[in-house]
């Protein structure tokens, strides 16, 4: 089988599909691995992006899950490696960003170019945009976008050279925008300018597409990339691969369709409160609720025979969602770890009865929701196919709950997608 080029790592299920989605956009073709593969891989691909569920658990196991895909993409021939992490930067004071950069390298400092690599989360198709090391989303800045209320990682500081060297032991520099409108070359200088200043870690400016594709050649030969989905635009062109359609080519779609949500973020309540107002059958699920003593299981038998004769008509939304003090109230009676994994536990239960009751089509929305309805459907690869919206596309599984031609996936980052989003989203696949 031929060798991959890229090898990637995600630190969460959704963040993974969005990667992915970039990558088969410039061409290549990429297989989702859901964990770390034990086995070498089965499909022809350009790049596989491992889908960890690292982004919020101890900065340790964040590492040694990390750096486990690390070995297994370097056994599978990846010439380059990845690390993905959110476009809101998402972590804590702790990591996992920091210390996962640095596992990394510290694996790969051996190789030519080992000492020195870049961060940024700049996805401008999305409205993520870095300027002067501060991370936007949209027209203000990360602190000021709702990401200060993030239940697991509220960010509270937009300026991501302090974040990113709150976490690292290695000197972190910056590479401005003033730079990256030069060109590769420019910005080549000054990762050489940064080498001879001891610093090993650069943040840098993207504000706009352009500025991501006159990053990607300067990053060829890098053994470490650190980025959110946007860099990937500018990679594949390092390996002579151009866009094509057949990249993103999938199964036909069949079955029922229904979406799952978990997500508590602004842009998923809207995209709820969209499909809830035209109509469509949609069903609450209050964590204050759930009974912690049956995991859950009440509600699921409940969500299910809600369900059951809807599903014929169209596409139904279960959904957890909630307002900031919503989440709070939850937290409070239950504690945060607790909270999270009751509601996430019952959202994938719900996700995997609704596969058995025929649903072939299956929209879930929130990057810890994702990884819990994959995980309760025994996914292990995703094939990545078209694009819904920005750094959301639609994927095909195989699963045990889902015999005779898998099902068609999506895992949406709650962050993204259109307002509506949950309706459109069934369109693509026609």
């Amino acid at each position: 089988m031929k060798k991959i080029v890229l090898g990637c790592i995600a630190d969460d299920f959704t963040g993974a599909t969005d990667l992915a989605n970039n990558l088969v956009r410039a061409g290549m073709r990429v297989v989702q691995a859901m964990g770390v593969p034990t086995q070498s891989l089965d499909a022809e691909a350009d790049a596989v992006v491992v889908a960890l569920k690292s982004r919020t658990v101890p900065a340790e196991d964040a590492v040694q899950q990390s750096l486990a895909a690390l070995r297994w993409l370097q056994a599978q021939g990846a010439q380059q490696i990845y690390f993905k992490y959110c476009s809101t930067f998402d972590s804590t004071a702790q990591g996992n960003i920091g210390p996962v950069t640095e596992a990394l390298m510290d694996a790969l400092a051996d190789q030519p170019g080992g000492d020195f690599s870049i961060a940024t989360p700049a996805f401008p198709d999305n409205g993520r945009t870095v300027f002067k090391g501060h991370l936007f989303v949209g027209d203000v800045l990360l602190n000021e976008s709702g990401m200060q209320n993030h239940p697991l990682t509220p960010m509270t500081d937009a300026n991501l050279v302090r974040v990113l060297q709150s976490q690292c032991r290695r000197k972190v520099g910056l590479i401005d925008y003033k730079v990256v409108a030069q060109g590769a070359a420019a910005i080549q200088t000054r990762i050489d300018q940064l080498r001879a200043e001891g610093v090993s870690l650069a943040v840098v400016d993207a504000v706009s597409n352009d500025d991501l594709y006159r990053l990607g050649p300067a990053l060829k030969g890098l053994p470490l990339v650190t980025a959110g989905s946007g860099v990937a635009i500018g990679l594949p062109a390092n390996f002579g691969i151009a866009p094509s359609n057949t990249a993103s080519a999938l199964p036909p779609a069949a079955g029922f369709q229904a979406v799952v949500s978990g997500s508590c973020s602004l842009a998923t309540n809207r995209q709820v409160a969209t499909f809830v107002q035209a109509g469509r059958p949609a069903l609450a699920i209050d964590p204050l609720k759930l009974d912690a003593a049956d995991g859950g299981a009440a509600t699921v038998a409940q969500a299910l025979s809600w369900a059951k004769d809807l599903l014929p008509q169209g596409p139904v939304l279960i959904y957890s969602s909630a307002t900031p003090e919503a989440v709070k109230a939850v937290q409070a009676r239950l504690g945060v770890q607790a909270a999270g994994d009751l509601v996430e536990h019952t959202l994938a239960a719900i996700a995997r009865g609704l596969v058995g009751l025929g649903v072939r089509q299956l929209v879930v929305a929130g990057g810890e929701t994702s990884g819990a309805c994959v995980q309760a459907l025994a996914i292990s690869q995703m094939k990545i196919g078209p694009q819904i919206d920005p750094g959301v596309p639609w994927c095909h599984a195989q699963s045990e709950a889902a015999p005779n031609g898998g099902l068609h996936l999506t895992l949406k980052s709650g962050n993204f997608g259109t307002d509506d989003f949950f309706i459109k989203s069934f369109d693509c696949l026609k």
